[in-house]
């Protein structure tokens, strides 16, 4: 009797280490990697629903970002795309794939509701970047975002700024936006249009969708100076530097003036190299940060911490400042990566 008991509790003592030791190895109780720090991302899969690579901030984003990312040893499958339809269905694959984390941008913040409700329901972590969810999803995704009020307010600085430069006391301006159907044009469009509203002298005639494609972007412009003509219109704005070049070139075609004394003033954010050049010839009045580089790598280091089990708060943002000739030199080296 003694015997049996003995050997009993050595079974039940091994069973007992059995377990501990699972507990240890689950994904629960992150382990240490190289770098010391708790937990690893090597091995983990990422569903990227990004930006497609044909638009040029996001070709760059998408560059550091996967770069990051596989340099640590992280699987990433590029599910990229500048249509809002197709980013939809990319990311309910992305769900159906079951991946460690779904990283994503929102071209159409309410069609995306469901779809991240779904991922939330599949326990798959959801990170967004760029612009904010729908208030419906606030609770179900992490977040690092661009602060696209102080876009939008440093655009409106701009224009105002250039046309005051210029003994402007009234003027005509109009935009065209990124996508309209995400939060990151809707969110500087409010910002702008709040700070355009202290200054009623300087009226916004003119808004038009042009989906962050910088040829689609020239179109529309072409059709607005051919609507108003040079005359009619003393300010634009871009939300790209890449799309406010656009209309800077459309200008050129219709015979406008640029700049200088009595020329269009043109403003954008997301500032390029091409942008910071078009500064210093005096076409683009000013630009603002959130160049893709940056906010690139606090996105991918976000990815990071969180796979080490550091924590990462559930909401980041990115700091944005404006950009023109008075503070080019301070924001040059960050602005021309791209």
């Amino acid at each position: 009797m003694p015997t049996f008991r003995f050997a009993h509790l050595l079974k039940l003592i091994a069973v007992l280490a059995s377990l501990g030791l699972a507990a240890g190895c689950g994904s629960g109780s992150p382990q240490a990697d190289s770098s010391g720090a708790v937990g690893t991302a090597k091995g983990k899969t990422v569903a990227f629903v990004g930006y497609g690579k044909e638009n040029p901030w996001g070709a760059y984003f998408n560059q550091i970002f996967i770069g990051r990312l596989t340099g640590q040893g992280v699987n990433v499958r590029d599910l990229t795309s500048m249509d809002p339809g197709t980013a939809v269905t990319n990311f309910n694959q992305a769900v159906a794939g079951k991946p460690d984390m779904i990283v994503t941008a929102l071209l159409d913040t309410s069609a995306m509701v469901v779809p991240i409700k779904k991922a939330k329901q599949a326990r798959i972590p959801v990170l967004v970047f760029d612009g904010r969810p729908d208030p419906a999803n606030e609770a179900d995704v992490l977040q690092v975002l661009s602060d696209n009020a102080a876009l939008g307010t440093a655009a409106a600085t701009n224009l105002v700024e250039g046309l005051q430069a210029q003994g402007k006391d009234s003027g005509a301006v109009f935009v065209i936006t990124g996508t309209a159907s995400g939060f990151v044009a809707q969110d500087r469009m409010q910002a702008f249009t709040q700070e355009m509203a202290k200054y009623p002298a300087y009226k916004v005639i003119d808004v038009q969708d042009g989906n962050w494609d910088p040829a689609l972007t020239g179109k529309i412009a072409t059709q607005l100076f051919a609507k108003y003509g040079c005359s009619g219109v003393q300010g634009a704005y871009g939300m790209a530097d890449y799309t406010a070049l656009a209309i800077i070139a459309a200008a050129k075609q219709a015979g406008c003036a640029l700049g200088g004394k009595d020329g269009l003033i043109v403003t954008s954010s997301n500032c390029f190299k091409a942008g910071i050049e078009a500064i210093k010839a005096g076409t683009l009045y000013g630009t603002a940060t959130e160049d893709p580089g940056t906010i690139a790598g606090q996105t991918a280091d976000y990815v990071l911490r969180y796979f080490r089990g550091q924590n990462p708060p559930a909401k980041e943002s990115v700091k944005e400042q404006r950009v023109t000739k008075a503070n080019l030199a301070l924001l040059e080296s960050q602005c021309s990566n791209a």
